[in-house]
């Protein structure tokens, strides 16, 4: 059985009611057998999501673990849901999933209860009886606000800047919004146009942008709260080069990165994929493995750190090695590079994760 095996499953696949979880409790490995777990994202095919993916897949190779990844095409929640309840009906001795939205927290719970252990990743509920492994939303976006803010010249800043975000409604990009919101009143000369629906496909998201733009051709800034606006406001900057806006936006993919590198888009934040997906593993397998006393189903949060990055600076959280941008882009290409890179963090908060975890209520403060 080869160890951080991906299993990419299309949407509607292993579909199952959650009463047919009942009795599909976990149960420790026979000694030098893998561990089985099940990883559940919230769409295929993103590059962001695909970093996450990456950090799952090193934990797995490095902690004897069988992993299977699955998610749907379209990012459908129901379609999530259906897929994890095939996961844990498939016998896996853990899940590793994000949580798009408040539905999926009770049928997940009635998962938990039948001895199967969640951590959340990403994006979370906080009525899953589980850990999560993500940013400190609120405050990510105060740090996204006051970046624009900068450039525009500081609190003396005027005019109009649109606000986007790709998933209406969830929790962590509701609070990233409420910080980029409560850090733009700093500069009372603004005002904030939408924010509006910007959709998660690529093709979607750019129309989307271009449509809000051309509505509001005197924009002096475009924040997006989301993985794929930064490369979408490149290019939207790139086709309209007389009418110059500062873009802001969220992760370091090296579509994101080629944007700000040509002067077409000025600020992204990241939130260390590495971490969200090595971290949830390695919290199962200590689990799992009776390598910790911690109850799981009280849940907690763990903070996976921010990273800001503008073309002349790279901050990195945690103390990590400073990095060029041009270290940043070898480690956005390329898993190998990037695991070598956060061994400080493999070796440090996340091999002592437990000193770590805080209440799961300071991950919106």
């Amino acid at each position: 059985m080869s160890h951080g095996k991906r299993w990419l499953a299309a949407t509607g696949a292993l579909a199952l009611t959650v009463g047919a979880v009942g009795g599909a409790a976990a149960q420790s490995p026979a000694a030098g057998e893998p561990i089985k777990l099940g990883m559940a994202i919230h769409v295929l095919g993103n590059p962001f999501i695909q970093q996450i993916v990456d950090g799952a897949n090193a934990a797995a190779q490095e902690l004897n673990v069988d992993l299977q990844v699955v998610g749907p095409e379209g990012g459908s929640p129901d379609e999530q849901l259906a897929l994890i309840q095939g996961l844990a009906q498939s016998g896996v001795q853990g899940i590793v999933t994000s949580v798009p939205g408040a539905t999926l927290a009770d049928p997940l719970n009635e998962i938990i209860d039948s001895g199967i252990p969640v951590v959340q990743f990403n994006l979370l509920d906080k009525g899953v009886k589980a850990p999560y492994v993500g940013e400190r939303s609120v405050e990510s976006g105060r740090i996204l606000g006051a970046k624009v803010i900068e450039k525009l010249g500081g609190d003396s800043a005027t005019g109009k800047v649109i606000v986007g975000n790709c998933l209406p409604g969830y929790p962590v990009l509701e609070n990233r919004q409420a910080g980029v919101l409560e850090a733009l009143a700093a500069a009372p000369g603004l005002t904030m146009v939408g924010p509006f629906d910007v959709k998660t496909s690529a093709t979607e998201n750019y129309a989307a942008w271009e449509a809000a733009y051309t509505a509001n051709p005197d924009a002096v800034a475009l924040i997006g709260l989301c993985a794929p606006d930064i490369a979408s406001l490149g290019q939207l900057q790139a086709a309209n080069p007389d009418t110059l806006f500062v873009s802001g936006g969220y992760d370091l993919t090296a579509e994101n990165l080629a944007a700000i590198k040509s002067g077409n888009a000025y600020v992204s934040l990241g939130q260390t994929p590495f971490m969200q997906g090595y971290l949830p593993v390695k919290i199962l397998v200590d689990s799992i493995n009776a390598g910790t006393q911690a109850d799981l189903q009280a849940g907690g949060f763990i903070d996976s750190g921010t990273e800001i990055v503008t073309i002349d600076s790279v901050q990195e959280p945690f103390e990590l090695p400073a990095m060029t941008f041009e270290d940043l882009e070898v480690i956005a290409g390329d898993p190998a590079a990037a695991r070598a890179y956060y061994q400080p963090l493999v070796d440090g908060r996340i091999a002592n994760w437990k000193e770590f975890v805080e209440p799961i209520e300071n991950e919106g403060l």
